[in-house]
């Protein structure tokens, strides 16, 4: 990562990540999404930075409700998908698939990842190698479809998967021991999977987090990016990778 960018990340509800993204030599901080106003404002304060900007992922309150006290405390400029936009509060500038967003000169690809809702956006900056993804992917799992269709949720799937493989996946949640139980269900003879599974059980014993993780770890272990791998596809009894998405995500859902 270069050398003037810092990604702070910490712990805030229940099992949510905050992410502040601060440029030393522009002194500019980004706030990615705000579950929690008063950890973002609290873990800023300690770092000695201002927020001035909240790029949201996507409309759930666990993401965008912390946005109006933000903006009261700080000032910001509020950065949010053009879908999504109405329920989201203090929204000053809509974004769709392909536009950029700047944190000083690092400029920060907007991707279309809706399914999760129909407006979600990751934010991919390629010159530090990392993507803030939301909900729309975690480790060794991916967010359920609450408002869209499986084609869509695969296709935008498969925008992150054609991130460069060392990307850095920021994801939102605390889930991954839950999302290695499936995946281990899901693909049982993956040994890369079993391996990842038990250093997860191994983090989580500690209390140390699972998150982040890198895109070629998922592309060899998540059971939701091999939708199109043929040997899923037979075990899950799809013709092609939507209907396997499908499957698999059907199937997580009811999971226990």
């Amino acid at each position: 990562m270069p050398s003037s960018l810092e990604v702070h990340q910490f712990p805030c509800l229940s099992d949510n990540y905050g992410y502040l993204v601060h440029d030393a030599t522009s002194d500019e901080t980004v706030a990615i999404d705000t579950p929690d106003a008063a950890a973002y404002l609290r873990e800023a304060e300690k770092k000695g930075w201002k927020i001035t900007q909240i790029w949201n992922t996507h409309w759930h309150p666990d993401h965008a409700g912390g946005n109006q006290a933000i903006k009261d405390a700080t000032g910001c400029t509020v950065i949010a998908p053009a879908v999504d936009a109405p329920r989201i509060a203090a929204v000053d500038r809509e974004v769709t698939h392909a536009m950029g967003v700047n944190l000083a000169k690092f400029e920060a690809q907007v991707i279309d990842v809706g399914g999760h809702t129909m407006g979600h956006v990751a934010y991919h900056i390629p010159a530090a190698g990392i993507a803030f993804v939301g909900d729309a992917l975690f480790a060794l799992g991916c967010g359920r479809m609450f408002e869209g269709t499986p084609d869509q949720f695969w296709a935008s799937l498969s925008r992150l998967k054609a991130l460069p493989p060392a990307t850095t996946i920021y994801c939102a949640h605390e889930y991954t021991a839950s999302n290695a139980r499936f995946a281990l269900h899901a693909d049982p003879d993956n040994a890369t999977l079993a391996a990842y599974a038990a250093e997860v059980e191994q983090r989580r014993a500690a209390g140390q987090p699972t998150v982040p993780t890198t895109l070629d770890r998922e592309l060899a272990t998540n059971p939701f990016l091999r939708a199109d791998d043929p040997a899923m596809q037979a075990r899950w009894g799809g013709a092609n990778a939507v209907e396997t998405f499908a499957a698999l995500r059907a199937a997580k859902d009811d999971f226990r």
